[in-house]
């Protein structure tokens, strides 16, 4: 064997391992647990843009969304001058959100488990579009009806910083770098704990070129 093919070994080794870090009690980073699903995420994202495609919504403030969106699932998050709800009907097009493929729903399960929430039966999955400069400021999810059930975030594309904070707005998070396949779960004791985006930053990926696409489920109903 060459020196070559021995450094190809260790990188596809090292491509393949995965681990956990711990951001407080209920809530961890999974690095690299969703690469063996992004393929088929892939596809059926191409599918659900297609029936619904990405928007920039406006906030009941009157102001536009940095990031586009869309969603899948049996309800989908969307907000307009009327406020902050979940609708089962895009209110674009008036149908359904698209059905949540199983890819979705297996990897959404597999994580939640893996940080120890058994269980887990989401019913929405809010995708979110990223280009340069676009940002998430710090919010809590609130909106849905049973804080029992954890949040499952997913990262793909290009590298971004997720700000974790605490329970007040005041509190001064944590800024964690999340690369594509890493995935975020936090309930418990942390469901409640503020979350963001900074804007993110100049990049290009294979999976998504100049953006970040980010998968966040949750159990709304």
């Amino acid at each position: 064997m060459t020196m070559t093919e021995t450094l190809n070994l260790f990188a596809d080794a090292d491509q393949d391992q995965t681990w956990q870090e711990e951001l407080c009690p209920g809530a961890m980073v999974l690095r690299r647990f969703g690469l063996p699903y992004t393929n088929e995420i892939h596809s059926a994202l191409c599918d659900i843009a297609t029936q619904a495609p990405y928007r920039q919504m406006i906030t009941p403030g009157g102001f536009r969304m940095s990031v586009a969106m869309t969603n899948c699932g049996s309800y989908g998050w969307v907000t307009d001058r009327s406020g902050y709800r979940y609708d089962s009907l895009d209110p674009e097009s008036g149908k359904h959100w698209p059905a949540m493929p199983p890819v979705f729903l297996e990897l959404a399960q597999h994580a939640a488990a893996q940080a120890n929430f058994l269980g887990f039966e989401p019913d929405a999955c809010l995708i979110n579009c990223y280009e340069l400069g676009a940002r998430l400021s710090l919010h809590q999810d609130k909106n849905e009806r049973d804080f029992a059930q954890p949040i499952v975030s997913v990262s793909l594309g290009v590298a971004a910083t997720f700000l974790f904070g605490g329970l007040q707005r005041t509190d001064k998070p944590m800024r964690i770098t999340v690369t594509h396949g890493d995935v975020v779960v936090w309930g418990g004791p942390a469901r409640l704990r503020y979350h963001g985006v900074l804007p993110l930053k100049a990049d290009a990926h294979s999976f998504s070129g100049a953006q970040r696409i980010n998968l966040t489920f949750r159990r709304v109903m």
